[in-house]
This record gives structure tokens, sequence and C-alpha cells, in this order.
């Protein structure tokens, strides 16, 4: 077997879904879309169910992969319904939906069912993507509350600049939201992971954790004394499947971006670009050899990548190589690869998953 692999620490998710929920001083939607950023949705639903408030996807479809794994807990469709055909099913599989566009207001209006809906109302306050305007918002408020097949609300929005401490659109934002639900009833949501971490002043009756829960610092290189409390959930490591000794002025790999300046003794990874490990990590980039802090070299392939062995005699073949984990973080090789800590793991593909 192949032995690139995935370690999920679902202790470690615990560990950060509570310090979340902490922070947040209410409740705390468990925000696992896209695979739980690449970690496995099923897994980390399943770990979080019995203390989760709620859990948060993109759509539909990953809704229903939670309700046929047996997850009950209330899941929200944070990008709402892309069709109104798809209200029948939030109904049949009590799902909660955002309702961010005037076309969704319309459609919740027009749709007849006993049921009584959960919704949460998007405000657009700033970031420009999906929500509403401020007189929008209070008018599907207005319009919603009358609707019988809707139930109490919960107002939202999102913050574009929340990672950014030193900017004020955060509480340009926060100022805008206030005004958009002055008098209206509804609890409220505004809290993403940089906000929970670096925004102590802006709270809501919900949070919505995403990158924090798998450990990464979304705040960094900015520092933080909660995102230090962060432990990660994913440690990516493979084995090394050969050793060659390369001479002085000797080019590595394709490209010959590597040229050994001595003697170099090379370990072959099986890791590449086509398992999700970012291809364009640069000589240097920081890995741990059999625990030992050690470095990449040469360019990484689609299924291999090199890392130098000179200074670990002690390594060789079937040597466990880390990528990221404790060490390096996902916030850390994250720049260095021109990359994202959000990026990275979603882009796993091959790696084996296991869960710890």
């Amino acid at each position: 077997m192949r032995p690139a692999q995935a370690l999920i620490d679902l202790e470690a998710l615990r560990h950060n879904y509570r310090l979340a929920r902490r922070l947040g001083g209410g409740k705390a939607l468990a925000v696992i879309k896209a695979d739980a950023y690449g970690h496995g949705a099923v897994a980390c639903a399943r770990a979080l169910e019995a203390e989760a408030d709620g859990f948060g996807v993109a759509c539909i479809e990953e809704a229903l992969e939670l309700r046929r794994a047996g997850i009950t807990k209330p899941v929200l469709l944070l990008e709402g319904f892309f069709d109104a055909a798809e209200l029948p099913l939030i109904v049949e599989h009590g799902l909660w939906t955002a309702v961010a566009s005037q076309w969704q207001v319309d459609a919740l209006a027009a749709f007849r069912t006993e049921a009584v809906l959960t919704v949460w109302l998007k405000l657009d306050s700033g970031m420009h993507r999906l929500g509403l305007s401020v007189e929008e918002f209070r008018a599907a408020h207005a319009r919603l509350s009358a609707l019988p097949q809707v139930g109490p609300m919960v107002l939202m929005s999102h913050f574009a600049r929340a990672d950014e401490l030193d900017s004020a659109r955060t509480q340009e934002q926060v100022d805008t939201f206030n005004r958009a639900v002055e008098g209206l009833a509804g609890e409220t949501s505004l809290c993403n992971s940089p906000a929970l971490l670096g925004w102590p002043q802006v709270r809501s009756d919900w949070v919505r954790p995403g990158l924090m829960l798998y450990g990464a610092d979304p705040l960094y290189p900015q520092p933080s004394p909660h995102a230090a409390q962060l432990r990660p959930v994913m440690t990516l490591q493979s084995r090394v499947i050969a050793v060659r000794e390369i001479g002085i002025g000797e080019p590595l790999g394709y490209g010959a971006r590597f040229v050994a300046e001595k003697p170099t003794r090379v370990g072959v990874v099986a890791m590449g670009y086509a398992d999700g490990y970012p291809q364009f990590a640069p000589n240097g980039t920081p890995v741990l050899i059999d625990g030992v802090p050690g470095r990449l070299i040469g360019r990484v392939s689609m299924d291999m990548l090199t890392v130098d062995l000179s200074d670990h005699p002690q390594a060789g073949l079937g040597s466990v190589v880390q990528l990221w984990g404790n060490a390096p973080t996902l916030s850390e090789l994250a720049p260095r690869c021109n990359t994202s800590a959000y990026r990275l793991p979603c882009s796993l593909k091959r790696a084996e998953k296991i869960y710890l």
C-alpha cells in the first residue's frame, strides 16, 4: 500500500470546537463544508455530534450525506437552496436554510407546507458576496415573519476582513449589522474563526467556527493568545521509498531547481501534488524526518517529492516524513507555498485518512 497518510486527530477537533464555543459565549455551528475542509465530513460530524449545537454545510448534497450517515443534529445550508425544488427535501430532512437573496424570499413565500422552517436571514453588511441590503433585509424579515411556514429566524452576516486586525472594515460591518437588526426579533450570528480569535468585542448568539476547528490559525502571522491554544487535527505524512547520493553540481528533479552545492543524500518520498501537497513548495520548505526538522529540496512531482537527508544519518528507507501537522503547521506552510491554510487540506485526494 502507498504510504501517504492523513492522520485525523478527532480529540483535537473536539478540543478546538470547545475553544470556539467558549470564546463565543453562546452556541456554535461547526462548519464542515467541503468535506470538513478535507478532513472527512461524516467522521468529523460523528466526532462532534454529542456536543455540537449544529453543523454548517455549503449545499443540500453535503447535508444529505450527513443525514444518510445518521447525523440528526441541525444542519444549516450556508448558501441556502439553489432552486425552490429543494424546499421539499429541506422539510423532509429537517434542514435549516440561509436566505440571502430576494428570489429565495419569494420562493419561501410561495412554498406551501405544514412544516415550520428555520431560516437564517443573511445581511450583506459589506462583504458584497451573498446577502440582502439593509432595506431588503428588514423588509424580508417582516415578510417572512408573517408566514406560517417560517419560524423564529436567526439574523446573520459574514465578515470580509476579520483576519486583518488593523482593518476598520470589521467594525464598520458590525455597525451596519446592528443598524439592520435594531428592533427585529431573532438570534444573531456574526463570528467566523478570525472574529472569534481576534475580535473579542464582537460577539453574537451563534458563532460559526470553520478553519479554527481544524487547528489552523487564520490570523497567522499576527500573534493571538487564543490561536496558540488550537491543536492541529490533520498530520500529513508519508515514507522514504528510495535514497540517492548526488555530487557537487548535480541537479535534482524537474527543471534543475535544486543543484547540489555539496555531496547530498536525497530521500525520495511517496507524496506529490496529485496527493494535494503544494506543487510549488520552494527549496527549504520545512518537514520532519523521523521527528527531526528537515527540508524539502527540488521540485515537487505528481507522485513524489525529495528531501535532504544529508544531516539525517539515522534516516533511510521507510523513514517517516511529516509534511504538515504540529510542525510545520498549515498556517506556517501555506504562505511559503503561496497558498492558504484553507486550501491545503481541501486539496488532499489520495492520502489515506486514518482517524485517531
